[in-house]
C-alpha cells in the first residue's frame, strides 16, 4: 500500500499525485476490490473519476444548481486542507452512476490515464479556461486540480489503495 501525504495546498504533490502517484495506487485496484465504504464497484469508481476529468476539460457537461452567492461558500472547502468526507454526495448523481462505458477495469485505468493527461495538458496551455464543477460552479485549472486531488484521494482511501490521512 502506497502512502501519499494529504496537503492540498501543496502544487508540487498535486502534480506528483497526477503524474505518477495516483496511477501507482490504481495499479492494486482489482475487479474484485471492495470499499470499505458506499456502493461503487472498482470500475464504477474509475469511470467516475474519469467523467470528473472529463468535466474538467470540457469533454463532459454538467449542470452546478447551487446558487452564486452559495458557490463561494462552497468553493472555500478546496482551499481546506481536509479530505473530502466519506459518505459525500455528488447532488448530479443523486439518482445513482451512469451506465458504465468501458468494457473492462483495465480500459478505464487507461480512459482515466488520458483524461488526467488532457486536463494536465490543458492546464497549462490555457490556466484560465473555465469549466462548470456540479458544486462549485465555474472554476479554472487551479480549483480543479484542487477538487480532482481531494475527489481522487477520496476513493483512493475509499478502496484501501493508500495509507493516508484518515477522514
Amino acid at each position: 500500500m502506497t502512502a501519499i501525504p494529504f496537503e492540498v495546498n501543496d502544487t508540487k504533490l498535486r502534480d506528483a499525485f497526477f503524474r505518477g502517484l495516483l496511477f501507482d495506487a490504481l495499479a492494486g485496484l482489482q475487479d474484485d476490490s471492495r470499499p470499505g465504504w458506499g456502493k461503487m464497484s472498482a470500475r464504477q469508481m474509475v469511470e467516475h473519476l474519469v467523467w470528473a476529468f472529463e468535466l474538467s476539460t470540457g469533454q463532459a457537461q454538467a449542470v452546478c444548481q447551487f446558487p452564486e452567492a452559495q458557490r463561494e461558500q462552497l468553493k472555500a472547502f478546496l482551499y481546506h486542507n481536509r479530505p473530502t468526507p466519506r459518505e459525500f454526495q455528488n447532488p448530479v448523481l443523486a439518482a445513482g452512476l451512469p451506465p458504465l462505458r468501458h468494457a473492462s477495469l483495465p480500459e478505464a485505468k487507461t480512459a482515466l490515464r488520458v483524461e488526467v493527461e488532457r486536463f494536465l495538458r490543458q492546464a497549462g496551455d490555457t490556466p484560465d479556461a473555465m469549466h462548470m464543477h456540479p458544486v462549485f460552479g465555474p472554476i479554472g485549472a487551479e480549483e480543479w486540480a484542487r477538487s480532482h486531488f481531494k475527489h481522487a484521494y477520496h476513493h483512493l482511501l475509499q478502496f484501501g489503495l493508500i495509507d493516508g490521512t484518515p477522514e
